[in-house]
């Protein structure tokens, strides 16, 4: 997208009406067809405890933008970059493959086109956060996309997170997610304590200061250990 285009003057200006310090995260779902019965249920579920947990907080409502991709059947932006305060989570049904490789360019490319919307609108903003869940292991060419997505978490662009839901190749995850930061297992289907979790983090690093380190809390409550 052209910074001259229409679309994205406009996107400058709807920023520049919430002086607020911004907090991006971009939640990039697999909703592949293996991710069909309780799996997508308890991930919709999740997404609306998202919704109400992080709500709580008036100043991450403020200043905590969330978007969606989805890659199951074909990549898709579900969700523009919009406040907590605003944000409604949408019913997310699963079908295809996944094509996790294109989801993670898609969300790299949309990163940055934010980081120039807070520029223009002249918006500070806390490194941005990526939070991929799948159940399965890419099934497009995703090391080109590993590659770039590892080198802009080495630059401090970017924080990924990667959780493996069931049967996911945790080894192949483990090629794609940092190597100071490896895919952690969900506890069964527990979506709405690594929400919880999700949302008291990024609450944590919204009232902080932009640069400095934030002491996250334990995710224990919803992890698997795995012998």
């Amino acid at each position: 997208m052209s910074d001259e285009s229409p679309e994205f003057d406009a996107k400058v200006a709807s920023v520049a009406e919430n002086p607020e310090q911004r907090c991006p995260c971009i939640l990039l779902l697999d909703v592949s067809g293996s991710m069909d019965g309780a799996a997508i249920n308890q991930l919709n579920a999740g997404l609306q405890t998202f919704r109400d947990s992080i709500r709580k907080n008036e100043l991450a409502s403020m200043r905590v933008e969330v978007a969606i991709i989805t890659f199951g059947k074909a990549v898709e932006l579900k969700q523009d970059f919009i406040t907590v305060d605003q944000f409604d989570a949408p019913i997310l049904s699963a079908r295809g493959q996944t094509p996790m490789g294109a989801a993670i360019n898609l969300a790299l490319d949309k990163l940055e086109e934010r980081k120039q919307i807070y520029k223009q609108a002249g918006i500070s903003y806390f490194r941005p956060w990526i939070f991929l869940i799948t159940d399965g292991e890419p099934t497009d060419e995703w090391h080109s996309a590993a590659t770039r997505i590892q080198a802009m978490e080495e630059r401090k662009g970017v924080t990924f997170f990667v959780v493996g839901v069931d049967k996911a190749n945790l080894s192949t995850l483990a090629q794609i997610a940092p190597k100071n930061r490896p895919p952690v297992k969900l506890n069964g289907l527990d979506f709405a304590s690594m929400f919880i979790w999700l949302s008291s983090s990024l609450g944590k690093v919204s009232d902080s200061k932009i640069g400095a380190q934030v002491a996250l809390p334990p995710t224990s409550d919803w992890t698997a250990i795995t012998a």
